[in-house]
């Protein structure tokens, strides 16, 4: 469980908040602005009303004692880079920043930031990438150049097991899950000897472009 604080009841930062929150964390959450935070406060570990752009604001919530800062100011700049730098000098020990555009995240990055997020831009990434090509039921970026793919198993692998098939090293695919198609659950980290099905979608991690070849040639 980690302790974690969002500042900006945004969009984004409820959203956030909700998903720690389910996943069992502890979060604070604050905001200027009165309303943006109330249909949280049973929810929330703890919530505060307050303008993050004060010193004496962020001071009172105990910067250090977070495992991670997300700052998540979408409509003024200016403060999102005034309350990065703030709390980075307060000691935080990770500083997360929203940012829309690049030159936004290089000033974010010099100024105490430890990782840029840009929610709308992975998200269109996230849906450009599930509909470019066919066969990917879902997607989401790990790195700059590595992604987790949901697919639909090439013909060559059907009938064999994971070792037979030698996917990892032809390939260079790791094959994270398998889940039968009409299921909800993924079978996780299935074994070597694991006989791949037709009827069922593959979970896998490899580099982007990696993924685009293979599926390319399945189409041919």
């Amino acid at each position: 469980m980690k302790s974690i604080l969002i500042i900006g009841m945004g969009r984004f930062g409820h959203h956030l908040a909700q998903d720690f929150l389910e996943n069992g964390h502890d979060v604070m959450i604050i905001d200027e602005n009165e309303e943006k935070v109330e249909d949280m406060v049973p929810y929330a570990t703890s919530t505060k009303i307050g303008d993050c752009t004060k010193e004496e604001v962020l001071k009172s919530l105990g910067i250090k004692n977070f495992d991670v800062v997300f700052v998540c100011i979408g409509t003024n700049f200016q403060s999102s880079l005034e309350i990065t730098s703030l709390v980075k000098e307060l000691g935080a020990k990770r500083v997360v920043s929203k940012a829309t555009r690049d030159i936004q995240a290089k000033f974010l990055l010099r100024n105490g930031a430890d990782e840029v997020i840009y929610p709308e831009k992975d998200i269109a990434k996230k849906w450009a990438e599930r509909y470019s090509l066919d066969n990917i039921f879902d997607y989401f970026n790990l790195t700059g150049d590595i992604g987790v793919y949901e697919v639909n198993p090439l013909p060559e692998w059907v009938g064999k097991s994971i070792r037979e098939s030698n996917i990892s090293a032809k390939h260079k695919v790791i094959i994270l899950g398998v889940r039968k198609q009409g299921d909800e659950e993924m079978k996780m980290l299935p074994s070597a000897d694991y006989v791949i099905n037709e009827k069922e979608h593959l979970m896998i991690m490899a580099e982007n472009d990696v993924v685009e070849k293979l599926l390319t040639k399945k189409k041919k």
